[in-house]
């Protein structure tokens, strides 16, 4: 099945400068950060913290590009973007959809971590 969330040229290039014995590991710290960064995020819009906001976005997005998560990447520089210009009244459902896009990545991740 091929991959539709990720851009395989940036992961190959990620697993080739990292070893393959080791994107397992980048992988798994992937997985592991990426859900509590969300939660960062839901709770910073309900302190209206939009500094805190915007890092938890920020690293997110880095995260993601990463893997060439470009999509997601993209999702979260909006949020962080948003954060930074203290517009988190404007956010609506888009860590709704954050959230989505980051499901289909972990799954692809997963698959490719085989």
């Amino acid at each position: 099945m091929p991959s539709t969330e990720i851009d395989k040229t940036v992961f190959e290039e990620l697993k080739q400068m990292s070893g393959a014995d080791f994107i397992g590991e980048l992988i798994d710290t992937y997985l592991e950060d990426a859900p509590q960064l969300i939660k960062d995020m839901k709770s910073s819009l309900k302190t209206n913290d939009a500094e805190v906001f915007r890092r938890a976005a920020h690293s997110f997005k880095s995260n993601s590009a990463t893997f060439g998560a470009n999509r997601l990447s993209i999702l979260a520089k909006e949020l962080e973007t948003l954060g930074r210009e203290n517009k988190l009244n404007e956010i609506g459902g888009k860590i709704e959809t954050l959230e989505e896009a980051y499901r289909v990545v972990a799954k692809e991740l997963k698959e490719m971590d085989q």
